[in-house]
């Protein structure tokens, strides 16, 4: 079953762009986004709130997410959190559909 989750990162004033600058530059998108199971791994900045990113994730099922939480890359992926983040919210997103 599809994993969906929705991780909306305030980072510290001002750093909203180097945060994910660094992920870029060190890496670590690339290499999370070819992981088996990735569906998608997009960050989107808010146009409301300059230190608001949110992160869409889309994983082909529960284990292939706890597979990319144990990748060596995300303990430096944590390490520029610390450095660039205030706080993190994670949501599981779950589906549904409508007939319109």
């Amino acid at each position: 079953m599809e994993v969906k989750l929705h991780v909306t990162y305030t980072a510290k004033p001002g750093c909203r762009e180097a945060f994910v600058r660094q992920i870029v530059t060190e890496g670590i998108l690339t290499a999370i986004r070819a992981e088996e199971g990735c569906l998608a791994y997009d960050y989107y900045f808010s146009a409301q709130d300059e230190n608001v990113v949110l992160l869409v994730e889309r994983w082909e099922s529960e284990m292939h997410l706890r597979a990319h939480l144990a990748q060596p890359h995300m303990a430096d992926l944590r390490k520029i959190k610390e450095e660039f983040v205030e706080n993190t919210r994670l949501v599981r997103v779950q589906e549904e559909s409508y007939a319109l």
